[in-house]
């Protein structure tokens, strides 16, 4: 079977010059004793999965060393010859609403690098404290925003191949962990409690909608163990924007996963 490449004849440029197929590229896995590629999408339960395959692929020993994964993003990409010639293939996709109202209560509330990358693409017209999530939204209209940052951009130009063996979601992980450990035999080290990128340790709210409620706010609601529901962040013009600016996700989502997936 040939694996066709989804960015490949893009255009007709060398290879290695296609900014599309090397971006997807990128982020493509080798997993070394199995051969299988795993395409990684940020905030699709990559950290869990980067070290489930540090550790499978001998770099590390032990779940202790998961920063090891921090550095080392580009230690386990496929080569060309890699993907051709891969005997397995799989993507963890997720709702699209619910990555984004994700990243923004992780990275933006919390002010982690993408959120100082997001207000210097903003040309800082606006300080992070006062970056509402109808605010980070709007933002995401324009394109070299919303491609200014692998934590936001567009799920699929993480993908390398035109066709996967397995399409799987977050919102079924359980699913992922079984398949992965019966075909091709992967254990998976679940990260979240060693990250702190979730909120599973917060008392989740949704008294009120958060779409309008400055950043700054919900980090001091964070501070004292609460966080707003992701469901609660969004209006009814929010969920029709996302779904104008993530269309392509959407539809991906929708042609592999059910409905009820969504949170929209």
């Amino acid at each position: 079977m040939v694996r066709f490449l989804k960015y490949s004849a893009a255009n007709y440029n060398a290879l290695n010059k296609n900014g599309l197929h090397n971006f997807a590229q990128n982020h493509s896995l080798h997993i070394y004793e199995s051969n299988s590629i795993y395409s990684f999408i940020p905030k699709n339960a990559c950290s869990t999965m980067r070290t489930s395959i540090a550790y499978a692929n001998g770099c590390i020993d032990n779940s202790q060393d998961f920063n090891w994964i921090h550095k080392n993003n580009q230690t386990f990409r496929a080569s060309l010859s890699d993907l051709i010639r891969a005997d397995y293939t799989f993507v963890i996709l997720r709702c699209p609403y619910a990555r984004l109202a994700s990243l923004y209560l992780d990275k933006i509330v919390s002010k982690y690098p993408p959120a100082w990358n997001f207000y210097d693409l903003i040309k800082r017209t606006t300080e992070l404290d006062n970056i509402s999530f109808t605010d980070f939204v709007n933002h995401l209209s324009k394109k070299p925003i919303l491609n200014g940052d692998i934590h936001w951009r567009q799920q699929t130009d993480f993908l390398v191949y035109q066709q996967y063996d397995d399409y799987f979601c977050l919102e079924d992980f359980k699913q992922v962990i079984k398949t992965l450990n019966e075909k091709i035999g992967l254990d998976i080290i679940d990260a979240r409690d060693l990250t702190n990128h979730g909120i599973n340790k917060f008392e989740l709210v949704d008294d009120e909608n958060y779409a309008q409620v400055k950043s700054s706010d919900i980090l001091r609601l964070k501070t004292n163990g609460y966080c707003p529901t992701p469901k609660s962040l969004y209006s009814d013009k929010l969920i029709e924007k996302v779904k104008t600016i993530y269309e392509q996700d959407l539809k991906l989502y929708q042609e592999n996963f059910p409905q009820e997936y969504l949170m929209f």
